[in-house]
């Protein structure tokens, strides 16, 4: 928030109205002042018990985010390996052909479809051509296929790229974020602490800094204020009108609002964005979009 710097009776700026950091009128701690070309730039320091054991909460959640992300990356680094290590056992090795006795001749033997180095047979070649024509003698039972070698592949075996991507989408499915502020949102102010001249305004997010804090700007005054989004709420907007999904599976898609739900605090949306364009969400909760400035 600026405040004018105040004038001395002469009419002149005072430039030195106190210490960096802190703000002669009002009790030290409990707000940040900044002197700008524009004025003082105040910034409102939260001490309340519960907003501190919040943000040590999620910076636990924070960090158990990071480790769950590190297992992913870890699980999609072996499958990827096992992946090409069963494309390495899949490929033939070829060997070369050599004979231990270069005098010998190779000797194809028609009659039962198979080669073999040897000495040359004495038959007439006359004798070796109507062999070819005349179909294998059987000299033995006949030998069935054992089908319990190879027995039949009821479901194809996944790669190792199939399960990242069935990975990926349970994971998508089921993702959920303790932080769902974004720039270009509008969102209401529900904390009571900056005054009635800032309660239940409606403002538009500028900035994100650190995923839980935003600068906003008051749409009636032009205000700029620094606020946790604990102090904010999503902005429902009439049916028709273009939102934002802000968690979820489907969060970072655009949508138009299709109908609200009152009874079960709920919104019906279809997706405008993206390759889900066209489908329809249904049941998504009113904390889970905002209207769009």
């Amino acid at each position: 928030m600026f405040v004018p710097a105040p004038l001395h009776r002469n009419g002149a700026r005072r430039r030195n109205m106190g210490k960096a950091g802190t703000c002669p009128i009002f009790a030290p701690g409990l707000c940040k002042v900044d002197e700008t070309p524009k004025g003082w730039y105040i910034q409102y320091i939260d001490r309340d018990p519960e907003t501190i054991k919040r943000q040590e909460e999620l910076e636990r959640k924070k960090k158990q985010d990071l480790d769950d992300e590190e297992r992913t990356a870890k699980f999609i680094e072996e499958q990827v390996k096992r992946g090409k290590s069963e494309k390495e056992e899949e490929t033939p090795v070829y060997t070369e052909l050599n004979r231990e006795n270069e005098e010998e001749k190779v000797v194809f033997n028609l009659a039962k479809g198979a080669s073999a180095s040897g000495p040359s047979s004495s038959k007439p070649s006359g004798s070796l051509a109507n062999n070819a024509l005349k179909p294998p003698a059987v000299t033995g039972p006949v030998k069935r296929k054992d089908p319990t070698l190879n027995p039949p592949k009821d479901k194809k075996k996944k790669s190792a790229l199939d399960e990242i991507i069935e990975m990926e989408e349970k994971k998508k499915k089921t993702e959920r974020t303790d932080h769902w502020l974004h720039p270009e949102i509008v969102v209401k102010i529900i904390t009571k602490k900056l005054g009635e001249k800032y309660y239940k305004k409606k403002a538009v997010v500028k900035e994100v800094i650190d995923r839980y804090t935003a600068i906003v700007k008051l749409i009636d005054s032009g205000d700029k204020l620094k606020l946790d989004q604990t102090h904010l709420e999503t902005v429902i907007p009439v049916p028709g009108k273009q939102v934002l999904i802000l968690n979820g599976g489907y969060k970072g898609n655009f949508g138009t609002l299709e109908s609200i739900n009152e009874k079960s605090f709920s919104a019906t949306i279809v997706i405008s964005s993206g390759p889900l364009t066209g489908r329809k969400v249904e049941g998504l909760p009113y904390e889970d979009f905002s209207k769009m400035a």
